[in-house]
C-alpha cells in the first residue's frame, strides 16, 4: 500500500486520506495503520454502529485538545469513550453502581452511552471538567478492533461539526471536516439514523439525558425484570 512520503510545504494542507475498510471482517493492516495514528496523538474518523466517530487516545491531552478543535466543540463539553468490553469501562469508572452493571449487560454492546462518575486515570479535560466520563462499546467490529490495535479505549465523539449533523457516510464527514483530519477509514454509509441513548447513573438513581436508537421504555424495562 503505497503512500505519499514527500513533506508539505508549511502553508499546504494535505487532503484526507481514505482508506476501504470491511465492516464486518475489518482487514488487519488496515486497522493496524490506523492504530499508528491513534498512538502519534492524531485523531482519525472511523464507523461506528450508529454513525462516525472521531477516535484519538483519551489518555493523551494533546490529542484531546485536537478533537476539541476537529469539532469546534466547547471544551465544557465531555467527550464519549469508546471500549470494548464491560470489564474495560469498569477500569475507567469511580464507582461502579449496580445499574451501571444492569444496562450495560443488557444493552451492551450496542447503541447505550453510560454516563458515570470517572476514576483519576481519565485527563479532567475529557470528562469536559465535570469528572464524569460517556462510554459505550459500540456493536462496531471496526471500532473494537481498532481498540484491541492500541490495546486502549478511544474517543467516539460524533465526525462532524460541532452543531451540525452527524455523518454516516465519508462523503459527509468530507464536506465538514476535510483537512482537519489525516485519516477516515470507510466502510461504506452506517444506516445510523439515530445517535445512542445516554442514560445519566448515579449511585441509587439513574435518568435518560437523550433518547435515541433505544426507547426509554426499553431501559425502564431492564429494571423491571
Amino acid at each position: 500500500m503505497p503512500w505519499n512520503t514527500a513533506q508539505p510545504a508549511a502553508s499546504e494542507h494535505l487532503p484526507v486520506e481514505v482508506l476501504k475498510i470491511s465492516p464486518e471482517a475489518p482487514e488487519r493492516h488496515v486497522v493496524d495503520y490506523a492504530a499508528t495514528f491513534i498512538r502519534r496523538g492524531r485523531v482519525i474518523a472511523i464507523p461506528t454502529d450508529t454513525v462516525y466517530g472521531l477516535s484519538a487516545d483519551p489518555f493523551n491531552l494533546a490529542a484531546i485538545e485536537r478533537v476539541f478543535r476537529v469539532k469546534g466543540r466547547p471544551e465544557s463539553q465531555a467527550l464519549p469513550i469508546l471500549v470494548n468490553s464491560i470489564e474495560q469501562a469498569v477500569t475507567l469508572v469511580r464507582e461502579v453502581p449496580d445499574a451501571f452493571l444492569t444496562l450495560a449487560n443488557k444493552f451492551w454492546p450496542g447503541a447505550l452511552t453510560l454516563v458515570v462518575a470517572a476514576t483519576h486515570r481519565l485527563p479532567l479535560k475529557v470528562t469536559g471538567n465535570t469528572g464524569r466520563v460517556a462510554l459505550r462499546w459500540p456493536d462496531s467490529r471496526v471500532a473494537t478492533a481498532l481498540i484491541d490495535a492500541v490495546e486502549s479505549p478511544i474517543t467516539g465523539t460524533s465526525a462532524n461539526l460541532s452543531g451540525r449533523p452527524s455523518c454516516t457516510n465519508v462523503q459527509q464527514i468530507v464536506e465538514q471536516l476535510d483537512d482537519r483530519l489525516p485519516l477516515i477509514l470507510d466502510a461504506g454509509d452506517t444506516g445510523g439514523i439515530l445517535a445512542s441513548t445516554i442514560v445519566r447513573v448515579d449511585e441509587d438513581s439513574w435518568f435518560v439525558a437523550r433518547e435515541g436508537a433505544i426507547p426509554e421504555s426499553e431501559i425502564r424495562k431492564a429494571f423491571a425484570l
